[in-house]
Order: structure tokens, then sequence, then C-alpha cells
């Protein structure tokens, strides 16, 4: 029985566990739970101890690392036969001869019909293969589609590229589409997010956000196709090729062309080339994103694409180029119409029942993980503090409960927990933003749990859609039937009804497209926010009066950035502080997350903040004075960590602002190609272009170290002809350029 002084230990239960367990640390083996009551330090101090050699296997040739290789290679061969099963029982696989059948044989596709003025040629034989596919969610269309395409074959003829709308999610599922096929990540399965490639040359699967196959779709330098006719350079758009392209243009010969040869083609259309891609798989569509949107107005565009292509030749036109659009949402007649009704094909059932509840889980539910909808890190941070702390209190009275956290600017080591098995008599509760609501599938969730912050029909029913999938789950929606079927609207608003549409435009504009009010959206944006948005790229000089894109909108729209942000590091070179702004940049586009607030160290968080702002500093100069910190520190995380900073959101802001330098290298080397020089053996250099021996100027940062090529913006004759201002050039940039580019006609 418990004394008074014991009743009144709140942890007494789990002292009187701990002092048990500490016992049965001591016991020896084979006292068979008798009491151990002999000095612990015997053996220690014994003079005579016998040794008995152990049995040793006959053979003196034994390969005991060969054993252990071979031990490995059967765990990792169980592992990989494991995922194999797995595949089979997801929805998808019962269906993936038909799915193979509809993308190979359906007839539905964009037909263009096109007249050319010269010849009155009607070309009906021009099209791009659309096939809508929509599925439940967790049915295993992200993940198998592209490997059953792989499987059948069509990699041998392109790439597969599937585009997801988060980079997290677009890292997750490479990761676990190269573990089913055995294979590593970064060769044959990859993935391009914003500032990070993980592909090589290998690579034929390839995962991408939205915003990564558009930023492919710049490339397309056939949108703003020039041509030399007679000596006379003809500058069209896609959109007024036929009212405002003279009949000479079909009089158009390969031996008028800037760079005759037969891969002149090839060198306008960037990557997105016909010879990169067999099939296109634009996923998770319903959440409508901008690029989302921009990307299907441009596919159907790509009719004025494909008739350029005819110009030029034939033999490039690629007509076995498909694009599959996934979707998970039951509204996908509208996508189906939108593409001239190509044909749905439809993935039926759910794997398991829901059942969809109006209050909370109940402490006695049966085993099964609990996924947590939350509306951000910070929540999401206060939530787990709250947890750990509830779950400590309790001790030993409730089974052991993982608390796994997932939001975009966690390190991804972190994120990966999410997915580990849960261990046997405990329970995991993943606290997830809306990331976790279409873009991941976690195995074992069995619970969800919808406050309803995101008010939309098609959201609740994704999140119900994420239990169920591995047994029968439960959602538990804390508002009730009234406010789903009353307050809560039917679909998603498409993004860019609801943005600042500065980056939709300069976008647009890049590739040539003039005509925004007429331009294909499936949801057009109100002509108000387009107005914005002209006026603000016009304050920017990215535009000119007549709404054209100007020089400094061409250097803008390279990078990768908010139209003001990118006006920001173009200004920034006419007052030579390129680097600090590119810093700024950096931290700004990582967002929010550099300072991070423990709940019970605020005032101490709030102090190393302040550290940073003395001087009384604005804000992007306290940026830079982190960035600036860390990078003198040489990076250090234990820095990070006394002055309460993110070290993964810093650690991406390098590799941002790595990033934006190298683009701002290679925008140098663009423009100064023509005044580029190759170091020779005696430590001179001599010109491309006019074959002039050149030294570097000695107050040159560079005269010590002789860079192998570098470009100079002027020359200077004192005792020697001297180059100032210059730029190493790294050999990828100089094979880069076009062969005769730069040479004098």
């Amino acid at each position: 029985d418990l004394n008074a002084e014991d009743k009144m230990n709140p942890f007494v239960e789990q002292e009187a566990w701990e002092e048990h367990q500490i016992g049965k640390a001591t016991l020896k083996f084979g006292s068979k739970n008798k009491k151990q009551v002999s000095d612990d330090y015997q053996y220690v101090f014994e003079d005579q101890i016998d040794f008995i050699k152990a049995s040793v296997m006959e053979g003196d040739k034994f390969d005991y690392e060969e054993m252990e290789d071979s031990h490995e290679k059967s765990k990792a061969k169980s592992a990989f036969e494991a995922l194999q099963e797995e595949r089979k029982r997801l929805l998808m696989f019962p269906y993936r001869d038909e799915l193979l059948e509809a993308v190979h044989n359906h007839q539905a596709c964009i037909f263009l019909h096109t007249v050319v003025y010269s010849f009155k040629l009607t070309l009906n034989n021009l099209f791009i293969w659309v096939l809508v596919i929509v599925g439940e969610t967790g049915s295993g269309k992200t993940t198998q589609i592209p490997q059953y395409l792989h499987e059948a074959s069509y990699t041998k003829r392109g790439m597969i590229a599937c585009t997801q709308p988060r980079r997290v999610a677009a890292m997750s599922v490479a990761a676990q589409v190269s573990q089913e096929m055995g294979v590593k990540l970064g060769h044959e399965v990859g993935y391009s997010i914003r500032f990070e490639d993980c592909t090589s040359e290998k690579t034929i699967l390839k995962y991408m956000t939205n915003g990564m196959l558009l930023r492919n779709f710049k490339q397309l330098k056939i949108w703003n196709f020039n041509f030399l006719l007679k000596g006379e350079k003809l500058k069209f758009s896609s959109y007024s090729l036929l009212q405002e392209t003279p009949s000479e243009l079909l009089k158009y010969r390969s031996e008028f062309s800037i760079s005759p040869s037969k891969h002149t083609l090839r060198g306008f259309l960037g990557e997105l080339d016909l010879e990169s891609y067999i099939v296109v798989m634009v996923d998770e569509d319903h959440e409508r994103t901008l690029s989302t949107d921009i990307l299907f107005g441009l596919v159907k565009g790509l009719k004025w694409l494909l008739t350029l292509f005819l110009l030029r030749d034939i033999a490039h036109f690629r007509p076995d180029l498909k694009l599959l659009i996934s979707s998970a949402t039951l509204d996908v007649e509208k996508f189906s119409d939108y593409f001239d009704s190509v044909p749905i094909f439809r993935i039926p059932g759910r794997r398991y029942p829901l059942l969809s509840h109006p209050f909370q889980i109940h402490v006695t539910q049966p085993p099964g993980d609990i996924l947590v909808f939350l509306t951000g890190q910070e929540e999401i941070e206060t939530a787990e503090e709250i947890l750990k702390h509830r779950t400590r209190g309790l001790g030993t009275k409730i089974s052991e409960l993982i608390i796994c956290p997932i939001y975009a600017n966690l390190p991804t080591e972190l994120q990966a927990k999410i997915f580990e098995p849960t261990p046997e008599g405990a329970r995991k509760v993943v606290l997830a933003t809306n990331i976790a609501e279409t873009s991941l599938t976690i195995d074992g969730i069995k619970y969800v749990i919808d406050p309803g912050f995101c008010r939309m029909k098609t959201s609740a029913n994704q999140r119900a859609g994420r239990s169920g999938r591995t047994g029968p789950g439960k959602c538990f929606r804390l508002y009730t039937a009234y406010n789903y079927h009353n307050d809560l609207d039917d679909n998603t608003v498409p993004e860019i009804q609801r943005t600042n549409l500065a980056n939709v435009v300069l976008t647009l504009k890049s590739l040539g497209i003039h005509d925004l009010l007429n331009f294909d959206f499936m949801d057009p944006p109100p002509a108000e926010a387009l107005l914005k948005a002209l006026e603000l790229l016009f304050a920017l000089s990215a535009l000119n009066k007549l709404g054209e894109l100007t020089k400094v909108g061409r250097q803008m729209a390279e990078f990768p950035l908010d139209p003001m942000l990118s006006k920001m590091i173009v200004a920034s070179e006419n007052y030579k502080c390129s680097d600090d702004i590119i810093s700024i940049a950096a931290m700004l586009s990582v967002g929010n997350s550099i300072f991070y607030r423990p709940k019970d160290k605020q005032v101490h968080a709030d102090n190393a903040r302040l550290n940073f702002h003395t001087g009384n500093v604005g804000d992007h100069m306290a940026l830079l004075k982190v960035y600036n910190s860390w990078k003198e520190i040489n990076y250090s995380t234990q820095w990070c960590y006394e002055n309460y900073i993110q070290v993964s959101s810093m650690k991406r802001a390098r590799d941002i602002h790595d990033q934006l330098a190298d683009a701002i290298k290679k925008s140098i080397t663009s423009g100064f190609f023509p005044h580029s020089a190759r170091l020779q053996k005696n430590g001179s250099y001599r010109t491309v272009k006019h074959s002039q021996t050149v030294h570097i100027h000695p107050s040159s940062g560079l005269a010590q170290v002789l860079p192998r090529w570098v470009v100079y913006h002027e020359l200077v004759l004192t005792t020697k002809e001297y180059m100032r201002q210059l730029k190493d050039v790294e050999d990828s940039y100089s094979k880069k350029m076009p062969r005769g580019a730069g040479l004098a006609s």
C-alpha cells in the first residue's frame, strides 16, 4: 500500500516502475528473478578466471564480410519485394493494362486546322494527345502511372515528367518512386524544384513543381521566333502568326536560318523540346495554382508551336507527345471540356470504407495513426508542445504517442519521419498543413481530424480521403453537417482569380503572348487584376508604354522570383551591390521562417533577434546582417541554435543565393560573350573575336588567379593592352554558346 507521502507524489507510479526496471538490470543471467545479494563488483576483482574456448566452424576460408554482405542484400531484397507487394495492393494496379491501352489507343485529341496562306494547305494531322485521369486520393496515381509507362517502354523514346503543386511533394514522391524501382534518387528517378535540381543524364522519370515546368516553357524561344529572310529579320508572336506573317515566310529555307544546322530547331526549343519528353503528366490539377492554369493555356497554345515546327522540318514533329491530367476530384468534366471533350479515365472505388463524425476522437479508439490538419508552422509547433506536455503528464497511463510535424520549412530528414513505420504498441500523430491533403500519402493513417479552416467541400473530401488508406478509417470533422452543406464552397477558387498577377503577366510577355485578355485561361482572371499587374510592371520599367517587354523586363523574367525582387537584383548591378542584394533576396524568398521563438524562451529569442537590428536598421538590412554573420563563421549550425535561427531556412537561403549568383554570372556572360578571351601558355590572353593578345589589368582581383576563360568590360591601352572589369567564365558556360555566335559577319 502507498503511504501518505507517496499519495501526494503524482509520479509515484512512474518512479516505482523505474526502480523495478533498474532492479532487473542488476540481475545476472540464470538468477530466475531472485534478489541479487552478492557484490556487484565481485568479478572485477577475481584473481582467477577460467576462459572457455568457443566452438569454431571448420574451414579457414570462411568470409565473414561476404556473409554480412549477403545478409544485407537479403534484407534489401526483402524490402524491395515488400514494396512491390504494396504496389499491387493499390487501387491503380487492377486497371494498369486498361490505363496503358487508353493512353496508347484513344483517338481523342486536340486537332489543329490551320490554313497556310501561300500553299492553301490544310493541316489536319497535327494534334496533342490529352487524357484526363480521375481517382481517389491514395489510389497511386502519382507514383504508379509514371512507372507503368516506363514498364511499357515509353521511356525508350523520351522522359516522363510529372508535375506537383509543391516542392516537398515532388521531393518525397521522387524518393518513394526511386525506392519502388530500386534505383538511386537522382539517377533514373529525380526531381527538379526551384533552386534545386536532383537529376542526371540517366533520368527517365522526372518529378517537378508546376513552376519548373513553366520555366521550361519560358525557354521555348520559338514562342518569339526570329527568321532571317533575304537579310530582313521578321519578328512575330505565336498569336499573330496567320494575321501578320507575309507569304514570303513560306519560302523559308535552312540557308536563311540564324544558325544553319540540322540542330537549329532543337536549339530554339531549349529543354522542353519534343525529343526530351514523351509524356507530361500534370498531377493534382484540381488545386488550380497559378502555374497550373498558365500551363493549361500554353498547352492549348501549342497548336501554333506545332505549325511552326512544320515550317521548319516535319521530321522534328512528335505526334506521340502525350499530356495526362490527373485529379482526385469529381469535377473533371470541366477539364475535359476545356481540352475539347477529351476522354476521362476513371479509377473507381475507395480502398476501405470511411466514417465521418462531427466530434473529437475518443481515447478508446482502436489502434491506428492520426492525421491532424492545422493552418501553419506556428500552430503546428504550439500543438506539438501541448501534446508533448500532456503526454509527459500522463506518463505510463497511456501507450507511447509519437508526434510528427510536417510543414514546408521542416528539414528533409525530419519530414521523412512521418513515413517511418509506427512501432508496435505505439500510435503516431501527424500534425500537418494542407501539404498532406493531396500531395502526400502516409501509410497507417486511420483517423483524420479536420478543423474546417479550409472552407471548401473539395478540401474536406480530400482530407477524408487521407484515412481509409490501409484499413477502415474515420474522419472527424470539427464542424456540423449544416456548415458543410451551407457554408463551404463547392470548389477551390483558382489562384489566378485571387492573387497578384504581376508574375503571370511577366511570364506571358516573356513568351511573346501579348493579347492577355484573349489568352485561353480555363478561368479568366478579372480584368482589373490584369490592369494592376500591367501598371506594376510599367512602374518597374519591365514594360514600355505600348505594353511591350523592355530589356529590363527580359532580365527580370530570367529570375524565378517575384517581379519586385527581380527588379531589385537587376538594379543592383548599377549600384555595384549585387552580392548583398542577392543575399537579401535569398533571405526574403525563404519567407518568415528565419527566426523561431520557443515557447519557454521567447524573451531570449526576442533579444537575439534585436541584436541584428542595432543601429535602427530596417528589416532588410537585419536579414543581410544575419546572412553575412552566418557566412563569416563558416555557416555554423551551433551559431544558429545560439541565435534562435532556423538552420534549415538558412541552408535554403544559401542555396538560393548561390543559384541567383550563378544566374547573374550567366547573364553577364551572355551579354559580354563577344568580349571573351582565353588564357595562353605564356600567361597572356587572346580574344575570341579578333585574336588580340591582351592582359589582365593589375588592379583586377583576377590578376593573380588567371582563369582559363574570362569576359571583360573594356580594353585600355597603356604599356600593354589591358582588360578591365573582368569575370571568370566556367567551361560549361562556353560550351552552351551556339556555334558561330559572336563571329564577325
